[in-house]
């Protein structure tokens, strides 16, 4: 089963700083942090924001080059988490055939956002990240997971480079 998902905000890790993609159910009962990079995060971030460049973004590049062609996004799936590390699809309408391709999770979110395209998480995905491995140190572990748990909607300010 999939679980329709919204980018509610990007937070920073308060261990290692890196930016971290806060997904959420529509009932807010289910989340999926996702660890990204500096650059994934900042165009996740423009577009949460409606920031124009002067110039087209690698993914209002694909955008563009999707529209041009008359391609459409169906949807993205998160789909897989192996090793830490999450995998998705986007599922890409051309001609009446879907094509799946694979991507990280960041770009096929920074595409969504772009196309108001819907996320979907699978169960299976859900289900392993509750289980990852979250620091090495239970210290850490535990002063990550007390944050996570205590997240506020006014912590997501504006995502800050």
């Amino acid at each position: 089963m999939m679980i329709g998902m919204t980018v509610r905000g990007i937070a920073l890790d308060p261990i290692t700083n890196m930016p971290i993609i806060i997904l959420k159910d529509q009932d807010e009962k289910r989340a999926l942090p996702i660890w990204v990079g500096i650059f994934e995060a900042n165009a996740i971030a423009l577009e949460l924001e409606k920031i124009a460049t002067p110039r087209p973004m690698t993914h209002d590049l694909i955008k563009n080059i999707l529209d041009g062609v008359g391609a459409s996004v169906q949807q993205i799936v998160i789909n897989d988490l192996k090793e830490n590390t999450f995998f998705a699809v986007i599922e890409v309408n051309f001609n009446g055939n879907v094509v799946n391709i694979d991507s990280r999770p960041s770009d096929a979110i920074a595409l969504a956002l772009r196309l108001n395209a819907p996320i979907f998480v699978t169960d299976k995905v859900v289900s392993k990240a509750k289980s990852m491995d979250i620091a090495e140190e239970k210290e850490d572990s535990d002063r990550w997971r007390e944050w996570l748990e205590n997240l506020k909607p006014e912590d997501f300010g504006k995502y800050k480079m």
